[in-house]
């Protein structure tokens, strides 16, 4: 039995759904996020050693990350489902896709969240002097880079209904994340109603809507 490695709040709930979208059986294991730190617990690390999630087991094998894990999926268990024809435009897209939701869009994300955490974070003396460091580099760059995506991203939707043609696909899975993490961090939605409209499709999708009976607390679902 395929066994999924998830963490709550995470990635991993893109498994979940993509597994929920092609109905494949599959055993779930459940890591609750470290209260204090909001790491993964060490006990991922006995999954793979870099303990962190998502990871799936499957015959005896080990896949981590998100976009490679979702590649095997669909090799394995799609049947030709949630991916365009191999050899076309939109299967290029969906290959590209599945690659730029963790390599461009996450980078920037990670960094306004670390960098809006920093000031509350700091020792009372120097928190004046974190709190200017963190503005000068959202404003001088992380900003002008989320900007920069996001408007990327409307402007694909409007090529194709969704991000890899005109039929749902696994790369709307992938991106899903980053989509719903800067809707939430970083106010996504002014502005774009291709993304607002695309956040309200998947969230009304069923299988997604399973995915989130199954994974538990996931932060970034509401509409």
């Amino acid at each position: 039995m395929l066994t999924v490695h998830h963490l709550e709040n995470s990635r991993s709930q893109r498994v979940l759904w993509l597994l929920e979208e092609l109905e494949v059986p599959y055993e779930m294991v459940r890591y609750a996020r470290d209260p204090q730190t909001m790491l993964a617990p060490e006990s991922l690390k006995a999954v793979h050693p870099l303990g962190k999630s998502p990871v799936i087991t499957d015959d005896g094998e080990v896949i981590a990350e998100t976009g490679a894990i979702l590649e095997y999926m669909l090799e394995r268990h799609g049947g030709g489902r949630l991916a365009p024809p191999t050899g076309t435009a939109d299967h290029r897209r969906l290959r590209y896709w599945l690659h730029y939701a963790e390599g461009s869009a996450m980078p920037p994300l990670l960094l306004k969240l670390v960098f809006s955490e920093l000031s509350p974070r700091a020792p009372g003396l120097v928190r004046p002097l974190v709190n200017m460091i963190a503005r000068t580099a959202q404003q001088s760059f992380i900003d002008p880079q989320l900007k920069l995506h996001f408007d990327y991203w409307e402007g694909e939707l409007g090529k194709s209904a969704w991000f890899a043609g005109d039929d749902f696909s696994a790369a709307d899975i992938m991106m899903s994340f980053p989509v719903e993490a800067a809707a939430e961090r970083a106010g996504l939605r002014l502005g774009r109603p291709r993304l607002a409209a695309f956040l309200k499709a998947i969230h009304q999708r069923p299988a997604y809507r399973r995915a989130l009976e199954r994974g538990g607390p996931y932060a970034y679902a509401a509409d």
